[in-house]
């Protein structure tokens, strides 16, 4: 019997994770994990109290939808928190910012420049995409030693069929 490896095990998450995103424009998810434990995850959105950016939340992206906005651009008025900054901060918020150190972050997309210094700051060393953002961050983790790992998606793909979509039909009779 085959297993998912770590990497595609915890890139999986992140693939649920991306499932809660209420952006209108993109979905993302991450996961940050330590000595192959996963102590956060994240989705991109606007912050808890703030309208869904799907309901009107953010202007930004309503924007970009009607092709004003090109993607990657005016960020700064951008609502959605994205979804490697939401993983990190519930690390600060539940207490265990301090296992971040050595960590490993997941995420669907590779990570924007605000968030690879944040990654940078809390001390994660190794980010693993799916696919690329607009922004390059390559030199500035390179240059902090942080390890890019890009995880092509096939490799996700074989194990989600192998998720049952009716779950009641292959339920084994208790005798």
């Amino acid at each position: 019997m085959r297993r998912p490896d770590w990497d595609e095990y915890f890139m999986l998450y992140a693939e649920i994770a991306k499932l809660r995103s209420n952006c209108m424009t993109r979905h993302v998810g991450a996961v940050i994990v330590k000595e192959n434990r996963q102590i956060a995850t994240g989705y991109n959105g606007t912050p808890s109290g703030i309208k869904n950016c799907f309901e009107g939340g953010c202007l930004r992206c309503k924007e970009r939808i009607l092709g004003n906005v090109r993607s990657g651009d005016q960020l700064d008025r951008c609502l959605c928190t994205h979804a490697e900054a939401n993983a990190i901060m519930q690390c600060a918020l539940f207490g265990n910012a301090g296992s971040t150190k050595g960590a490993t972050l997941y995420t669907t997309f590779t990570p924007c420049i605000e968030c690879s210094k944040m990654a940078i700051g809390v001390g994660i060393t190794r980010i693993v995409v799916l696919d690329n953002y607009p922004e390059d961050v390559t030199e500035i983790l390179k240059e902090t030693n942080i390890q890019m790992t890009h995880l092509p998606y096939n490799n996700l793909s074989k194990w989600i069929s192998l998720i049952d979509p009716d779950p009641e039909a292959s339920k084994t009779p208790h005798i």
